[in-house]
């Protein structure tokens, strides 16, 4: 769903270079809290945040279009409602979300600002389900890297930062790269092409619009804070525009088939994916989000390939890695590139000669994951579809156990 690569968006707003504008989650003008110690490995978060976020997709690309459960509406508000139940418990029985006493929330605020808001995140989160129905994972990811863009774009037009033809530039390579994947899409759908660039307009417009609640210094939240307001409205919005277009077809026997248990699961994995999130702002620098986001993109391509036996083309592979190479150069600039390169060189370097063995089984696994890309995209093409016909078993396997369960 929508949920995972919403969250990703607005976080990847804070790493941008200084001339780019800024879409923060936590408010900008507030200053952020020294890290008390932790007993975790800053690893843990992210690889947590990554398991999450691609699990999220996937599932949802299970269940929408696998298992043919097509009623993405209803799953947005089945998600959403979950939230509201998840984020009013937190808030009653914990103090995790005791942040949001300080913000001047008011029933007029509320309907001016967070309604809005809400519908914009309704309308991207529908259109991005609707997407699933028509389009594989790794194209969908390919095609979000654009959402900086949107966002550059729309900032412009309301007004909220100054256009800068520089800064159009340097989002060039992104467009470039996703034009050339899109041409190499061997399982294009126009009507998915549209739904998924509706829900990145939709994205972006919400996005700018949090940016301006957000420009005042009493406004401070944080993910989870910001699902506390937005997901009733949100859920109130769906399960509306459900009643009206999916209802009516639904059967109560499609949600028996599912399987209470799995839907539960799903919802539970969606509703960690914002609180992981409240970890991860916390606990990583910028740097090391912008490239675990570009990580789980790479990860969630390959993992498309190999359970759904999605086909990637080498012209995708290309016009993928122009766009993802854009997306760090716009996010950290070119003198940050060239400082972490040049430190993480030295690093590689030192690690080498204290750990040389470890080295040697570091570039055994990288070579490892390049061989399983390129056997994935052999299998999603057909020409090998054994394996990806096996994991697809497997996880119907684990699936199906868990809706016998719920029966």
């Amino acid at each position: 769903m929508g949920e995972k690569e919403r969250v990703s968006a607005e976080f990847e707003m804070k790493e941008r270079d200084p001339g780019a504008p800024v879409l923060p989650v936590v408010n900008p003008l507030s200053e952020k809290p020294a890290q008390k110690s932790d007993a975790l490995h800053p690893a843990v978060y992210v690889a947590t945040w990554i398991s999450l976020s691609s699990s999220v997709i996937l599932f949802n690309k299970y269940l929408l279009d696998t298992m043919k459960f097509s009623y993405p509406i209803v799953l947005t508000t089945w998600h959403l409602a979950f939230a509201t139940l998840m984020t009013q418990l937190l808030a009653r029985f914990t103090t995790v979300l005791d942040s949001r006493k300080k913000v001047p929330m008011t029933g007029r605020i509320y309907l001016r600002a967070i309604v809005p808001i809400g519908v914009m995140f309704s309308l991207s989160l529908i259109c991005g389900n609707l997407t699933y129905l028509y389009l594989s994972v790794s194209f969908i990811q390919m095609l979000k890297a654009t959402t900086p863009v949107a966002v550059l774009i729309v900032s412009w037009i309301m007004g909220v930062s100054p256009a800068s033809m520089k800064t159009l530039g340097n989002v060039a390579l992104i467009v470039i790269g996703v034009i050339i994947a899109s041409f190499g899409e061997i399982k294009f759908v126009f009507i998915g092409f549209m739904f998924q660039l509706g829900g990145i307009v939709f994205e972006a417009v919400r996005l700018v619009m949090v940016e301006k609640l957000l420009s005042s210094a009493e406004f401070k939240m944080d993910p989870l804070v910001s699902l506390y307001y937005f997901a009733p409205a949100c859920a109130i919005i769906n399960g509306v525009t459900a009643m009206v277009f999916e209802v009516p077809k639904m059967h109560w026997s499609d949600v028996e088939r599912v399987g209470y248990t799995v839907l539960l699961a799903n919802a539970m994995i969606a509703f960690l994916l914002n609180v992981s999130v409240v970890f991860l702002i916390g606990r990583t620098s910028g740097l090391v989000m912008t490239l675990c986001g570009v990580l789980k993109d790479i990860l969630l391509v390959a993992a498309s390939m190999l359970i759904f036996a999605d086909p990637v083309s080498p012209l995708q592979f290309f016009g993928y890695s122009i766009a993802l190479g854009g997306l760090v150069y716009y996010k950290l600039g070119g003198d940050k590139i060239k400082e972490h390169v040049s430190v993480g060189t030295r690093a590689w370097g030192e690690f080498g000669q204290k750990r040389p063995v470890a080295r040697k089984l570091t570039i055994g696994i990288m070579i490892f994951g390049v061989i399983v890309l390129i056997l994935g995209g052999i299998g999603g093409s057909g020409v090998a579809p054994g394996a990806t016909d096996r994991a697809k078993g497997a996880i119907g396997a684990i699936l199906g156990q868990g809706t016998g369960a719920a029966r």
